[in-house]
This record gives structure tokens, sequence and C-alpha cells, in this order.
């Protein structure tokens, strides 16, 4: 029994090893990539107080994840406030978007970075 799980598993190494190596290398970006890149990061940082909703799909309960991903994102400059959205069951996380309350100078790239190196990698903003 013992030899069919170690194929198994072999058989799984396997594949993933393959699919790793298949996977198509890094593209450097052309021209007027960077040019689109550079302005959406010169848009990135909000030049008035707002609010923006923020999606968090790595975000599993508001036990544990929701404080962690507030306190993340409360340490960025120009955040205000960052609320849970409404649930429609209190006790289940469902809905995984936050609102931040913002003043001037809020860098949004920077607190999903923030996010990011939190372990919530999906983190987008919702338009």
């Amino acid at each position: 029994m013992k030899s069919v799980v170690y194929a198994v598993a072999g058989i799984a190494a396997l594949g993933i090893m393959i699919a790793l190596i298949a996977s198509p290398p890094d593209v450097q970006p052309t021209a007027t990539q960077a040019s689109a890149t550079l302005a959406s990061a010169e848009e990135s940082v909000m030049s008035e107080p707002g609010t923006l909703t923020l999606e968090v799909p790595g975000m599993h309960c508001q036990f544990a994840c929701y404080p962690h991903v507030k306190e993340t994102l409360e340490k960025a400059e120009g955040v205000d406030e960052v609320e849970l959205v409404e649930q429609p069951d209190p006790n289940v996380l469902t809905v995984k978007k936050v609102i931040v309350k913002y003043d001037t100078g809020f860098d949004i790239d920077a607190a999903l970075a923030s996010l990011q190196q939190e372990g919530f990698s999906n983190a987008t903003r919702i338009q």
C-alpha cells in the first residue's frame, strides 16, 4: 500500500515540476505599457479626501482576518478609518470588502502592496 502512495506522490510531484517548467517566462513591458503604468501610479495617490471600497478575497473571517486587514490599512499614510462592509449574516463573513476613508495623499497602490505583504495578495480596488 505504501508503494502505491509513494507512486501517486511521485507522479503528482512530476506534474507540478512540468507545470512550473512550462509556465511562460516573465515578459518585459513595452514603452507604452511602462508609460501607462507610470500614469496609473501617479493616479494612485489621492488628491482629495474620500472613500473607496477594497475587495479582499483572502479575508476569511471577521475575527482574525478583518482585524489584520484593518490594522495593515490603518498604518498606510492618509487612512482615517477602515470598516468592514455590512454582512448579511453577522456571524459569517460573506462579503469580503472593506471601506477605506482617507485623506489627501493616500496611496492606493502602496496600501494594496502592504496587504499583499501581509498575505492578502488578491486585494483590489472596486471601481
